[in-house]
Order: C-alpha cells, then sequence, then structure tokens
C-alpha cells in the first residue's frame, strides 16, 4: 500500500512564488549566521557614587531583537486538500529490474488526465525511467511517453542479456562479485563495452528533447568517484554518459569519465536525490517511488543472501536520512509540503527474496502491473481528514 507522509513546502505567497520548504529552511538556518552583531555598549559616562548603574541583564534584549528582525519566518500557506494533486514531483528509485515496478507506477500516472509533472529526480534505473518519461512527454506528450517506457522495457525482456542488465544498474558491487566470483574485484573483468551501450540509450531517449522548454526538470544522479560525493546533472547537461554513469557498476565496467570527472553509479550516494528535490521543485507534492525492499523477515546465511540484504540495506540507508532530514524541516520550517510514497514491497510479497537482475518475463510483467495498481490505489486514497495528516507508525521509523 502506498502512504502519505507530511513534509515541508512553501505555498504560494511565501518568499515568492518560486520558494521552495527546503530554500526557506536554509534562510532560517542562516540567520545565527548573517544577523549583524549587537552594537557594542557605549562607555558610561561618569556618575555620582549614589546612582547605580543599570543591570547588565537589560542589555541582553539587543541581540535577540536583532535576531528575529533579520529573518522573520513568513507564514506557511495551507496545505490544499485537492486530490489527486494538480502537480506532482517525482523521486526515482533504482534498483535493476525492480525499476519495472516504476514503469507500472508512471504509466498509470500518465493516463490521469489533469496531473502535471513538475521535477523529476532518478538514479540508476530510476534515472533511466526519468529520462524515458522527460524525453517522451516533451516529444509527444502522454502518449509519448508512454510509448517509450513500453518499448524500452518490452526491448529489455526480450533481449533478457548481460547489456540489458547494466542498462538499468542491475549489477552492484556485492551481487556481481557473487554472479562473477572473483575476477570482478581484479578489475580485469569488463564483458560489455560502452558504446553498445550507449547506442541503445541513444535508440530510446532524445537526448535533444531533454532542453525543450516542454521537458519536465531533470535531476539525475552519479557518484563522483574522487570525492565520493553526489553529483546532479541537470536536463542541459545530460547526455548519454550521464546516464550511463547514472547506471554504471563499479565492479562490472570502467567508470565513465565526463569532462574530467570519474563517475559511477548515481545510487551510492542517493538513491534517489529527495531533499535537492524538495529545494528545486514548485510543486506542492512530492512522490517518492521505492522499489528496493526495506524489510525481511529472514536472516540470511548464504553470501548470495548476505550480498542482496546487504545491497538493499546501502540503497536505502541514504535514503532514509533524506526522508529523517525533510521531515525535520517540516517541523521547524512550513508544514505545507505533502510528501507520499509507492513501495514495491507493499505490493509484491517476499520482494526482498528476489534478485534485481532477475530478467525472467513473467517476474517483470508482475512488477509492472503490481506498479500500475499501486498507482491506482494512491490515485483513489484521498487527501483528506485524518488520513492526510497520518504519521508513520513508531515502528517504521523513515520508511524503514
Amino acid at each position: 500500500m502506498s502512504e502519505k507522509i507530511v513534509g515541508a513546502h512553501d505555498g504560494p505567497g511565501s518568499h515568492g512564488a518560486s520558494s521552495t520548504a527546503a530554500s526557506r529552511l536554509l534562510s532560517m538556518t542562516n540567520v545565527w549566521s548573517d544577523a549583524p552583531s549587537p552594537l557594542p555598549a557605549p562607555e558610561p559616562a561618569p556618575v555620582p557614587p549614589p546612582v547605580t548603574r543599570p543591570a547588565p541583564v537589560a542589555q541582553a534584549a539587543a541581540p535577540v531583537e536583532i535576531v528575529t528582525i533579520a529573518a522573520p519566518v513568513a507564514p506557511v500557506q495551507p496545505r490544499s486538500s485537492q486530490w489527486p494533486p494538480q502537480r506532482v514531483s517525482l523521486a526515482l528509485q533504482g534498483g535493476g529490474t525492480f525499476a519495472a515496478f516504476t514503469w507500472g507506477v508512471l504509466e498509470r500516472l500518465l493516463e490521469h488526465p489533469t496531473i502535471q509533472i513538475d521535477t523529476i529526480s532518478g538514479a540508476s534505473a530510476g534515472a533511466i525511467n526519468a529520462l524515458l518519461l522527460a524525453s517522451g512527454l516533451a516529444e509527444g506528450g502522454r502518449e509519448g511517453a508512454h510509448s517509450r517506457l513500453n518499448r524500452f522495457w518490452a526491448r529489455l525482456m526480450h533481449e533478457a542479456s548481460f547489456r540489458s542488465l547494466m542498462l538499468v544498474g542491475g549489477f552492484s558491487p556485492a551481487g556481481s562479485s557473487v554472479a562473477f566470483g572473483p575476477t570482478l574485484r581484479s578489475g580485469q573483468f569488463d564483458p560489455f563495452d560502452l558504446d553498445p551501450l550507449r547506442l541503445a540509450l541513444s535508440r530510446d531517449i532524445d537526448f535533444a528533447a531533454l532542453r525543450d522548454a516542454a521537458c519536465p526538470k531533470l535531476l539525475i544522479a552519479a557518484t563522483r568517484i574522487r570525492d565520493g560525493q553526489q553529483q546532479i546533472f541537470r536536463n542541459d547537461c545530460i547526455t548519454a554518459d550521464v546516464a550511463l554513469a547514472s547506471t554504471c557498476p563499479p565492479l562490472v565496467h570502467c567508470a565513465v569519465e565526463i569532462d574530467g570527472e570519474a563517475y559511477w553509479d548515481g545510487g551510492i550516494g542517493g538513491n534517489p536525490p529527495l531533499v535537492r528535490l524538495a529545494q528545486e521543485s514548485t510543486a506542492p507534492d512530492l512522490l517518492l517511488v521505492q522499489v528496493t525492499p526495506t524489510r525481511d523477515s529472514y536472516v540470511p546465511i548464504t553470501l548470495a543472501a548476505i550480498d542482496r540484504r546487504l545491497d538493499q540495506i546501502a540503497a536505502n540507508a541514504a535514503l532514509n536520512a533524506e526522508i529523517a532530514a525533510l521531515e525535520w524541516a517540516r517541523a521547524a520550517a512550513a508544514p505545507s509540503l505533502r510528501l507520499s510514497r509507492i513501495a514495491a514491497e507493499d505490493s509484491i510479497e517476499g520482494l526482498a527474496q528476489r534478485s534485481s537482475t532477475d530478467l525472467g518475463r513473467g517476474f517483470i510483467r508482475t512488477l509492472h502491473r503490481s506498479g500500475r495498481e499501486a498507482a491506482e490505489r494512491w490515485l483513489g486514497q484521498g487527501a483528506t481528514g485524518a488520513e492526510a495528516e497520518r504519521a508513520l507508525p513508531a515502528a517504521e521509523p523513515a520508511l524503514a
């Protein structure tokens, strides 16, 4: 099932139409560093002994008054009760072939006549879905996006090849070492040249269309190897190389170099970017599509099962931290953002026991169908009354 999490976002009229909750939060936290220091008290003039000096406590009010004036908090607009939302930004998680669930979610959203897509963030396979969706919308509207998503995933199922898995970042460091043995750890195994992958992506994604005014804003993540930091690529800079970098499995092929920097899979540093999406989105609603399972009722004992579970935990660690940051922002700044989640594990029993490298047509079709059904439930659940305000259960903090 899907769930709504109330987060933080400015409504119209607070700090201007383009203001976001995250930017307001930053302005609040800058109050203490940017506020002018209190003026030093003037030297007291000599006074007759019987007259006492003012108590020091009386001078302490000045700094408080200055801080309050330096950056007042603008009033927050009431949260809209309209559902489904008219405009939404998407955070698309990567997870190999599990991202076929996102394909189903996006397909159902495209069929809704009133929902507009504002900004899309993605990493790894989430980045590929984001690029397919955005380029399709720019070129052919809803039908164009629907067609591109279907064509890509249908081809991936029919090819069922090593290249197909590399296109969606289907190999993690742990999973690939189990699948191909210690040769990968030596860095001597490069089973597929990048040029055919680049051509395959160019066949399904029109990168020139991403610069069109009709295209949603994109935030595509890759991991910069030099310092381990997340790099966000936006529409004007997105190329086939950026798509390859975002899906680049470190132990399967060489790093992707862009403008002199080397990059690996974007899911390592943020899967998907969520705080940055909140900062740059102008939509009042964010929808997170999470495909990597957070829960597993079994304790793994085999090497492959341990590696798989470690991959799942690592894939969600940065995401959990970003959700916690947004919840803190809501409490501290602006409680008007709606953050919703659609999670694949809520629709597919035992997903944590499945492999994200599974290219079986039946499995991918199940993921796709489950994504459609989950999006249908999300669209129909409503956003009024207690349901809209429902917090996460105490036993499941930060979507864990």
